[in-house]
């Protein structure tokens, strides 16, 4: 399925860049300030004898700069640089006395191209890549949950390596894509899009020696950023 949307967006890109070498237009260069809420998860993969690892949305949230060129019809390049926050919250669905939690704070830089279509009211559409910095790593884990870790009876079975072990690798990757509204006035351009990263790297080392062998982010967010035309 994201193999599907991704080979269709690559599709109107290649279309629109071909008919955009017939008409004239003036390039058009724009900045901005977003800020959105940020609902995350992780998708882990484990060894040999041990059970998945379940985890539901952490809500947080993330916002930062953007430059935004236009560089003909319908075509444009992104750039921004956001603080976002990430992580996970572990889904105990049979056991709610047991809770835990795991933030990551990340300096986010996506690089997207931007197709649009329409005039004052335009339907955006974004996609690229994206390298993210790990700026701080916070756990939260509940006194009955930390008892059980410590009674000796937690079984071997149940993942236990994310606890009490913090993000081993502090560089991130993978693809962002998003679409919306942009609703373009006198006094700027306002922009509401939904988004859906795809973690490609991993938080934990993931050779055949370690514990998990897939921990990647995965990141559903809203974010309205509002832009001003420099020239």
């Amino acid at each position: 399925m994201v193999k599907r949307c991704l080979y269709s967006l690559l599709f109107i890109l290649f279309a629109i860049t071909v008919k955009g070498q017939d008409n004239k237009f003036k390039p058009e260069w724009n900045v901005g300030i977003g800020f959105g809420p940020t609902f995350s998860s992780m998708s882990f993969e484990t060894g040999i004898n041990v059970n998945s690892l379940s985890t539901k949305n952490l809500q947080q949230y993330a916002g930062g700069i953007a430059i935004r060129y236009i560089t003909e019809k319908n075509l444009g390049l992104i750039a921004e640089l956001n603080y976002s926050q990430q992580g996970w919250a572990q889904n105990f669905k049979e056991e709610p006395q047991y809770a835990h939690s795991h933030k990551l704070d990340y300096f986010e830089i996506p690089v997207l191209t931007h197709i649009y279509f329409g005039n004052k009211v335009r339907f955006i559409f974004n996609l690229g890549p994206k390298l993210s910095f790990l700026l701080s790593d916070s756990e939260e884990i509940n006194e009955a949950l930390e008892n059980y870790l410590a009674s000796g009876t937690f079984p071997e079975y149940r993942p236990s390596y994310q606890y009490y072990h913090m993000a081993e690798r502090k560089i991130d990757y993978g693809i962002m894509a998003g679409m919306g509204i942009e609703i373009r006035t006198g006094i700027g351009s306002f922009a509401l899009e939904g988004r859906y990263s795809f973690g490609l790297g991993d938080i934990y080392n993931n050779s055949k020696a370690d514990y998990f062998t897939r921990s990647a982010n995965r990141v559903i967010s809203a974010k309205l950023t509002y832009y001003v035309k420099l020239f």
